[in-house]
This record gives structure tokens, C-alpha cells and sequence, in this order.
């Protein structure tokens, strides 16, 4: 028998320099199945992102949220030498307090303004078949019924399609809490994405992390900008020629101003058949009133935020609108031009970093031969 001494350890047994059953010998086939493998796991990691596409969309609103909170306590920053949790509390209290405000002196009136509507744009639906049908053009009243119809059924598809996996309200609910955790402590996130990273891609990430949250904020306080000064002024000068409704679709028009090239049409011609339904001097004044918001949004407050932050094609926003739109609903339009922006930063910086080592001699990395 052999000394307890003699028998060799258990952790010496293994011999790291003996092949494993793993082990490709040739280095050349080992070369191309680690190729394979990234690839596999670049496929995996996209059908992962399609499957939880929903989630990821979710937090990416917690994202653009925490945006908002972050610009409004950057801006009291200015103002208030305090602390920036009291800021954001500040932002929360004051957002919270003005939905309070609204709700109880202007509820009841939204409340009967919103059940007036839909019987006045269906009398001026009908009113306008019947104009059509007047001057000559032949309109079948049953088949224009039936594809509104159909059309408001589609609408009303993609609509439950945005919350289709947790509901809307509890999507709403995720984002905003998201947001908030987002907009309290927003180093320690934008650290531990930082950290999953290689060492030498992280300095290069927090340049691009700031300069997108700086451009995201922009663009967000642009969009409430929009939204203020279109919902204001159209209430304003509607409630100033005697407009019924005149609230509401100040309401609307400011609300839809979150959404850019789809909310203005739609507001617009809501406000117009409204108007029309008073006659037809006021039909007239709510085109120039829609035309006249819309001309200052758009020569005005719209290119100057684009001088500050992301220029942004509106034929790329607007087909990225329809396909987010298709895809989310509601959501993924209010989405798609922060996402859009993003991207468009993201892809700005790498190329400027790229440009950098080329003037400064250093070489991409070229291309694995195959």
C-alpha cells in the first residue's frame, strides 16, 4: 500500500498543459469557431432584444423621464444653492401639484367639453358628405362609414398593442417610477454600464453618455416648450373669439404637440371641424389660428432648440414614428424621436472618434482575414 503521503493531491492531478476534450489543437479552426461563436452570440443577444423589446422600451421611457426630472432640477440648480434630491423632489412636488390643479378647476369642464365632442365632429362629418355631394361628387355614405369604422378598429388594435405584455396604466406607472429611481441617483447606473464594459471603452462612454443626456434633456425641453406655447395660444385665441370647446382643444392641440408631424394634423383638423360647426367665420379663424401656432412652433421655437441639440430629418422621425408607432402604439410614438436622437448622437460620436485616430495615425482595426 502507498503512504497517504506518496498519493498525489486532488488539485495536482489536473495537468493544465494536457488538451481538454474542448481544446482545438489547430489555431486556425480555432480562429473561426470563436468567429462562429461571437456571431451566434450576436444573433442571441438580438432575438433577446426583440423578445423583451417591449421591457426594453419601457425602460428606455424610465430613461427619457429621469431626463425631464434631471433638466428640471439642473434648471432650479441655477436659482437654489440646495442639494439635488430636495431639486428633484421640488420638480416631483410641482408636477404632482399641477396635476392636482388641473383635475379639480378644469376637470368638470374637460369632462363636458370631451363629451360634446365626438357628436360635433360626427354633425360635421355628415355635413361635410352631404357639401361633397351638393357640388357633384358622388360619395357613398355606407362605404365611408364602414372604413372609418374599420379605421378606428385598427387604431384602436395598435392601441391595445402598448401594453400588451403589463397593461397601459401599469406601463405608465413602471415608467414613471423608473424615472424617478433614474433621476434620484443617476451616476450609479450610468457606473455599472460603465463597468460591464472594457477598461479602455469607458472613458469614451461617459463622454457619450453626457452628450446624449445633455442633447436628451434639450430636446425634451423643446418638446414642452412646443407643447406650452401651441396649447396656450390656441386656448387663448379660441376662448377669445368665443370657439366652443375652446379649453379642450388647447388641451388636445398642447398634448399633441408631444408627437411631432402626426399630433398637428390630427389637432388641427379636430380644431377645424370644430370651429366650422359655428359657422363659417369661425371655421375660417380656427384655420388661421392653426396655421398661425403652427408657422411659429415651426419657424421659431423648432429651430432654435435645433441649434442646441440634435437637427433631426423629419422624413427619418416620421418613419421611425410609423414604424415604432405600428409596433408599441401610443407609446413607441412618443418615443421614437428621443430614440432616433440617440442613436443619431451615438453614431456622430463614433464617428468623430474614428476621424480622431485618423489624424492622429492611428490605424482602425482592420477586418479578420477569413
Amino acid at each position: 500500500m502507498t503512504d497517504a503521503a506518496d498519493r498525489p493531491d486532488t488539485e495536482t492531478v489536473i495537468d493544465e498543459g494536457l488538451a481538454g476534450p474542448t481544446d482545438i489543437a489547430d489555431p486556425r479552426v480555432r480562429f473561426e469557431v470563436r468567429r462562429a461563436m461571437t456571431w451566434f452570440g450576436v444573433a442571441l443577444l438580438f432575438g433577446l432584444a426583440v423578445f423583451l423589446s417591449g421591457s426594453l422600451l419601457v425602460i428606455f421611457g424610465g430613461v427619457v423621464f429621469a431626463a425631464l426630472i434631471d433638466g428640471g432640477a439642473r434648471l432650479l440648480g441655477r436659482v437654489l444653492p440646495i442639494s439635488r434630491g430636495l431639486r428633484v423632489a421640488i420638480v416631483l412636488i410641482a408636477a404632482l401639484a399641477f396635476m392636482i390643479w388641473t383635475i379639480q378647476f378644469a376637470g368638470s369642464q374637460i369632462a363636458q367639453q370631451a363629451a360634446q365632442l365626438p357628436t360635433t365632429i360626427q354633425g360635421q362629418f355628415y355635413k361635410g358628405l352631404a357639401w361633397l355631394q351638393g357640388h357633384g361628387i358622388k360619395v357613398n355614405t355606407g362605404d365611408v362609414q364602414k372604413l372609418a369604422q374599420q379605421a378606428m378598429g385598427g387604431l384602436g388594435q395598435v392601441t391595445r398593442a402598448v401594453g400588451g405584455l403589463i397593461g397601459g396604466l401599469t406601463t405608465l406607472f413602471l415608467i414613471v417610477v423608473l424615472g424617478i429611481y433614474f433621476a434620484i441617483e443617476p451616476d450609479i447606473y450610468r457606473r455599472g454600464v460603465a463597468w460591464i464594459l472594457p477598461a479602455d471603452r469607458r472613458d469614451e462612454f461617459e463622454r457619450s453618455a453626457q452628450e446624449m443626456g445633455r442633447s436628451l434633456r434639450r430636446l425634451l425641453f423643446g418638446r414642452l416648450l412646443g407643447m406650452a406655447v401651441e396649447g396656450i395660444a390656441t386656448w387663448i385665441m379660441l376662448q377669445v373669439y368665443g370657439v366652443p370647446m375652446a379649453f379642450l382643444l388647447g388641451l388636445i392641440t398642447g398634448l399633441l404637440a408631444a408627437l411631432p408631424n402626426i399630433g398637428a394634423p390630427i389637432s388641427g383638423a379636430i380644431m377645424i371641424m370644430v370651429g366650422f360647426s359655428g359657422g363659417m367665420d369661425m371655421g375660417i379663424f380656427t384655420i388661421i389660428v392653426y396655421a398661425l401656432v403652427q408657422t411659429i412652433d415651426g419657424y421659431v421655437i423648432v429651430p432654435i432648440i435645433a441649434r442646441k441639440t440634435v437637427d433631426l430629418p423629419p422624413a427619418l422621425v416620421l418613419a421611425a414614428q410609423l414604424i415604432m408607432g405600428v409596433l408599441f402604439g401610443i407609446l413607441g410614438l412618443a418615443l421614437a424621436d428621443p430614440l432616433v436622437a440617440m442613436i443619431k448622437v451615438w453614431l456622430e460620436r463614433t464617428a468623430d472618434r474614428n476621424q480622431e485616430k485618423q489624424e492622429n495615425g492611428e490605424h482602425l482595426p482592420a477586418p479578420a482575414a477569413a
